[in-house]
Protein backbone atom coordinates (compact mmCIF):
# COMPACT_ATOMS: atom_id res chain seq x y z
CA UNK A 1 0.00 0.00 0.00
CA UNK A 2 1.37 3.27 -1.24
CA UNK A 3 1.96 6.31 1.62
CA UNK A 4 -1.11 8.21 -0.05
CA UNK A 5 -3.19 5.72 0.20
CA UNK A 6 -2.39 5.02 3.76
CA UNK A 7 -3.03 8.18 4.37
CA UNK A 8 -6.26 8.72 2.98
CA UNK A 9 -7.31 5.44 4.25
CA UNK A 10 -6.65 6.57 8.03
CA UNK A 11 -8.08 10.41 7.39
CA UNK A 12 -11.04 8.31 5.96
CA UNK A 13 -11.24 6.11 9.54
CA UNK A 14 -10.55 9.46 11.51
CA UNK A 15 -12.74 11.14 10.00
CA UNK A 16 -15.65 8.76 10.18
CA UNK A 17 -14.82 7.87 13.95
CA UNK A 18 -14.76 11.52 14.58
CA UNK A 19 -18.11 12.69 12.91
CA UNK A 20 -19.66 9.91 15.02
CA UNK A 21 -18.06 11.30 18.09
CA UNK A 22 -19.04 15.33 17.59
CA UNK A 23 -22.21 14.41 16.14
CA UNK A 24 -24.23 16.20 18.97
CA UNK A 25 -22.67 19.79 18.55
CA UNK A 26 -21.29 19.32 15.12
CA UNK A 27 -17.91 19.46 13.07
CA UNK A 28 -15.75 22.41 13.20
CA UNK A 29 -12.81 22.44 10.05
CA UNK A 30 -10.60 24.68 9.15
CA UNK A 31 -8.08 25.06 6.77
CA UNK A 32 -4.95 27.26 6.40
CA UNK A 33 -2.38 27.74 3.41
CA UNK A 34 1.29 27.84 5.26
CA UNK A 35 2.78 28.98 2.03
CA UNK A 36 0.48 31.88 2.00
CA UNK A 37 1.11 32.53 5.66
CA UNK A 38 5.26 32.34 5.86
CA UNK A 39 5.17 34.95 2.96
CA UNK A 40 3.31 37.70 4.48
CA UNK A 41 5.64 36.99 7.73
CA UNK A 42 8.28 39.32 7.81
CA UNK A 43 11.05 37.24 9.66
CA UNK A 44 10.16 34.40 6.90
CA UNK A 45 11.33 36.51 4.18
CA UNK A 46 14.17 37.41 5.65
CA UNK A 47 15.56 34.04 6.98
CA UNK A 48 14.65 32.89 2.77
CA UNK A 49 16.63 35.73 1.88
CA UNK A 50 19.32 34.84 3.74
CA UNK A 51 19.24 31.14 2.81
CA UNK A 52 19.13 32.42 -0.95
CA UNK A 53 21.91 34.68 -0.88
CA UNK A 54 24.01 31.38 1.20
CA UNK A 55 22.44 29.17 -1.84
CA UNK A 56 24.07 31.90 -4.45
CA UNK A 57 27.28 31.57 -2.48
CA UNK A 58 27.61 27.78 -2.68
CA UNK A 59 26.71 27.61 -6.25
CA UNK A 60 29.24 30.00 -7.26
CA UNK A 61 31.65 28.00 -5.37
CA UNK A 62 30.85 24.99 -6.75
CA UNK A 63 31.18 26.34 -10.44
CA UNK A 64 34.39 27.86 -10.26
CA UNK A 65 35.48 24.56 -9.13
CA UNK A 66 33.73 23.01 -11.91
CA UNK A 67 35.90 26.03 -14.25
CA UNK A 68 39.17 24.75 -12.66
CA UNK A 69 38.93 21.26 -13.36
CA UNK A 70 38.32 21.81 -16.76
CA UNK A 71 41.15 24.09 -16.95
CA UNK A 72 43.02 21.17 -15.13
CA UNK A 73 41.62 18.96 -18.08
CA UNK A 74 42.54 21.06 -20.51
CA UNK A 75 46.27 21.44 -19.56
CA UNK A 76 46.48 17.97 -19.66
CA UNK A 77 45.29 17.58 -23.27
CA UNK A 78 47.11 20.42 -24.54
CA UNK A 79 50.75 18.80 -22.59
CA UNK A 80 49.89 15.20 -23.37
CA UNK A 81 52.21 15.15 -26.21
CA UNK A 82 54.87 16.18 -23.95
CA UNK A 83 54.18 13.63 -20.90
CA UNK A 84 55.43 10.43 -19.74
CA UNK A 85 52.74 7.86 -19.57
CA UNK A 86 53.81 7.49 -15.99
CA UNK A 87 53.24 11.82 -15.67
CA UNK A 88 49.89 11.00 -17.76
CA UNK A 89 48.61 8.84 -15.42
CA UNK A 90 49.52 10.87 -12.37
CA UNK A 91 47.58 14.33 -14.07
CA UNK A 92 44.75 11.96 -14.41
CA UNK A 93 44.66 10.77 -11.03
CA UNK A 94 45.30 14.63 -9.84
CA UNK A 95 42.15 15.63 -12.12
CA UNK A 96 39.85 12.44 -10.81
CA UNK A 97 40.67 13.23 -7.31
CA UNK A 98 39.50 17.09 -7.97
CA UNK A 99 36.51 16.03 -9.62
CA UNK A 100 35.55 13.32 -6.22
CA UNK A 101 36.09 16.64 -4.40
CA UNK A 102 33.57 18.90 -6.28
CA UNK A 103 30.90 15.82 -5.95
CA UNK A 104 31.79 15.68 -2.46
CA UNK A 105 30.97 19.80 -2.07
CA UNK A 106 27.87 19.45 -3.87
CA UNK A 107 26.86 16.67 -1.33
CA UNK A 108 28.11 18.24 1.57
CA UNK A 109 26.09 22.08 0.22
CA UNK A 110 23.14 20.29 -1.29
CA UNK A 111 22.45 17.13 -0.51
CA UNK A 112 20.11 15.19 1.90
CA UNK A 113 22.15 16.20 4.72
CA UNK A 114 23.79 18.89 3.30
CA UNK A 115 24.13 22.63 4.04
CA UNK A 116 21.48 24.27 2.64
CA UNK A 117 18.73 21.13 4.98
CA UNK A 118 20.35 22.28 7.71
CA UNK A 119 20.58 26.31 7.17
CA UNK A 120 16.42 25.97 6.25
CA UNK A 121 15.59 23.93 9.07
CA UNK A 122 17.61 26.88 11.65
CA UNK A 123 16.61 29.73 10.11
CA UNK A 124 12.88 28.23 8.69
CA UNK A 125 12.31 26.24 11.51
CA UNK A 126 11.37 29.07 14.21
CA UNK A 127 8.87 30.61 12.18
CA UNK A 128 6.67 27.38 11.09
CA UNK A 129 6.70 27.04 15.06
CA UNK A 130 5.66 30.07 15.65
CA UNK A 131 2.83 29.87 12.62
CA UNK A 132 1.95 26.18 14.39
CA UNK A 133 1.50 27.61 17.93
CA UNK A 134 -0.85 30.45 16.48
CA UNK A 135 -2.95 27.76 14.35
CA UNK A 136 -3.19 25.88 17.96
CA UNK A 137 -4.49 28.78 19.65
CA UNK A 138 -7.02 29.91 17.47
CA UNK A 139 -8.01 26.20 17.31
CA UNK A 140 -8.58 26.45 20.96
CA UNK A 141 -10.54 29.85 21.13
CA UNK A 142 -12.96 29.06 17.90
CA UNK A 143 -13.33 25.16 18.86
CA UNK A 144 -12.18 23.62 15.28
CA UNK A 145 -11.85 20.02 15.75
CA UNK A 146 -9.15 19.92 12.72
CA UNK A 147 -7.42 22.06 10.83
CA UNK A 148 -5.80 21.05 7.34
CA UNK A 149 -2.57 22.66 5.57
CA UNK A 150 -3.84 22.57 1.89
CA UNK A 151 -0.49 23.42 0.97
CA UNK A 152 0.56 20.20 2.38
CA UNK A 153 0.46 16.98 0.52
CA UNK A 154 -3.04 15.85 1.90
CA UNK A 155 -4.97 16.36 -1.10
CA UNK A 156 -7.87 18.89 -0.65
CA UNK A 157 -10.66 18.50 -3.23
CA UNK A 158 -12.88 20.94 -2.26
CA UNK A 159 -12.54 23.89 0.51
CA UNK A 160 -15.09 26.42 1.30
CA UNK A 161 -13.07 29.79 1.52
CA UNK A 162 -15.23 30.86 4.32
CA UNK A 163 -13.32 27.92 6.26
CA UNK A 164 -9.71 29.16 5.64
CA UNK A 165 -8.28 31.05 8.59
CA UNK A 166 -5.32 31.63 7.17
CA UNK A 167 -6.06 35.79 7.29
CA UNK A 168 -6.56 35.23 11.12
CA UNK A 169 -3.34 33.25 11.75
CA UNK A 170 -1.85 36.43 9.73
CA UNK A 171 -3.37 38.58 11.62
CA UNK A 172 -2.53 37.27 15.03
CA UNK A 173 1.01 36.56 14.01
CA UNK A 174 1.34 40.39 13.26
CA UNK A 175 -0.33 41.88 16.18
CA UNK A 176 2.57 39.28 18.32
CA UNK A 177 4.80 41.27 16.29
CA UNK A 178 3.80 44.70 16.78
CA UNK A 179 3.63 43.52 20.71
CA UNK A 180 7.46 42.66 20.86
CA UNK A 181 8.97 45.23 18.55
CA UNK A 182 6.90 47.96 21.29
CA UNK A 183 8.49 46.02 23.98
CA UNK A 184 11.85 46.06 22.05
CA UNK A 185 11.33 49.67 21.12
CA UNK A 186 10.81 50.66 25.57
CA UNK A 187 13.77 48.68 26.46
CA UNK A 188 15.75 50.45 24.20
CA UNK A 189 14.12 53.88 25.25
CA UNK A 190 14.71 52.88 29.17
CA UNK A 191 18.54 51.96 28.47
CA UNK A 192 18.81 54.76 26.88
CA UNK A 193 17.00 57.30 29.30
CA UNK A 194 19.44 55.30 32.23
CA UNK A 195 22.59 55.90 30.54
CA UNK A 196 21.73 59.97 29.99
CA UNK A 197 20.65 60.02 34.03
CA UNK A 198 24.24 58.42 34.85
Amino acid sequence: MTLKKSTYLLLTLFFSLSVSSFAQRGTRVGYIDMNVILESVEEYGKASQLLDKNIEKWKKEIELKKFQLKQFEDQLNTERILLTPELIKDREMEIKDFASEIVNLQEKRFGPQGDMIIQRSKLIQPVQDQVLTVVKQIAEEKKYDFIFDRSSSVTMLYSAKIYDISDLVIKKINRQQRIQNRKEALEKLKTKTNSLNN
